[in-house]
């Protein structure tokens, strides 16, 4: 068994002075296999998959008709296939939807979530720490490696901190851990999530499903979309956004006070009480207190006042992204 992870304050202290280890929370993660299985899922995501091979991870995202994100994925490629990482509670639903579409093509559609485990690596100390375990440390995000059965993804930096995702056999997630452990403190998923929310990387989940086009949570900016590749579902309208200048949302790092909201939890303008201004993505405790968070907001209503819940909830504030967001109307 692993050691308990310390209070929250010193799991936080941990991740900027030496390096966190933890197991993320929900996590789904399907199997796509067969010799069809990257040129099945380009016609179904955002982002280019047909050239997606062993040395790097994507961003993609899954649209409805449209052009409103059903799902976003982390994908990559391994020996049997390409993997696609999604918020546990869109698993199942996403799975049998994409494999309705599968067709005549040679790809085969499983939950991998049940054999799998996911850790996380964070900070000074990842790479020396994932080198003294026997596994690759990749250099640069979105890099990835693999050793014996686990697969090393290099993320983006959360907060300024190098980050690390080791995707591995289920049964070997306890030794791995601890391996770790010897240079890294045990810290709570909720601290991942927080690092998640730094990096400005949005993920879909139930709640949230069907509300965002890809560039109101500013998918292509983080690599998501690839506006070169073929049709997808609801590529037109993504495009049009893109090129047209229709777009009026974009997403900010927001902090506010009290119990962290949950995603899709609206937020309003003094001025405008009765008509939500945007919407919380992703959200987590922050280590000064209250919480951080994603949140998609009319482009308009950034700079100003801005309540959670309603006209008279508590206080939000706008915070700097890791990225530049385009203001004005176009995309």
């Amino acid at each position: 068994m692993n050691a308990p992870a310390p209070d929250r304050a010193t799991q936080f202290e941990a991740v900027r002075q030496s390096g966190v280890v933890c197991r993320p929370a929900h996590q789904g993660l399907i199997r796509v296999a067969g010799e069809d299985a990257g040129s099945f899922l380009h016609t179904q995501l955002t982002n280019a998959v047909d050239d997606l091979d062993t040395g790097a991870a994507r961003l993609a995202g899954y649209c409805s008709p449209k052009g409103r994100l059903l799902a976003s994925f982390l994908m990559w490629r391994d020996e049997e296939g390409i993997v696609l990482q999604l918020s546990a509670d869109l698993q199942p639903a996403i799975q049998k939807r994409l494999s309705m579409f599968v067709l005549r093509a040679k790809a085969k559609l499983s939950d991998l979530t049940p054999a799998r485990a996911v850790l996380g690596v964070a900070g000074a100390s990842g790479a020396a720490a994932l080198q003294a375990a026997g596994l690759p440390a990749p250099a640069a995000p979105w890099a990835s490696a693999a050793a014996a059965s686990a697969t090393v993804i290099r993320l983006p930096d959360g907060a300024g901190l190098p980050r690390w995702q080791v995707v591995l056999p289920a049964e070997q997630a306890d030794e791995v851990q601890a391996a770790l452990s010897a240079q890294l403190v045990p810290v709570d998923a909720a601290v991942w999530d927080w690092l998640e929310v730094q990096a400005g990387v949005p993920r879909i989940a139930a709640a949230t499903q069907e509300q965002f086009v890809p560039q109101m949570i500013n998918l292509e900016l983080v690599g998501g979309v690839s506006f070169r590749k073929g049709c997808y579902p609801g590529q037109e309208i993504v495009a049009r956004s893109q090129y047209r200048g229709t777009l009026k949302r974009r997403m900010w790092l927001i902090h506010g006070e009290g119990e962290v909201p949950g995603a899709a939890t609206e937020i309003f303008r003094p001025e405008d009480p009765e008509q939500p201004c945007g919407m919380v993505v992703n959200a987590a405790a922050a280590p000064q207190g209250g919480w951080d968070g994603l949140a998609e907001l009319k482009i308009d209503a950034a700079g100003g006042a801005l309540h959670l819940g309603s006209a008279a909830g508590s206080a939000v504030r706008v915070g700097e992204l890791p990225y530049a967001v385009p203001f004005g109307d176009a995309a």
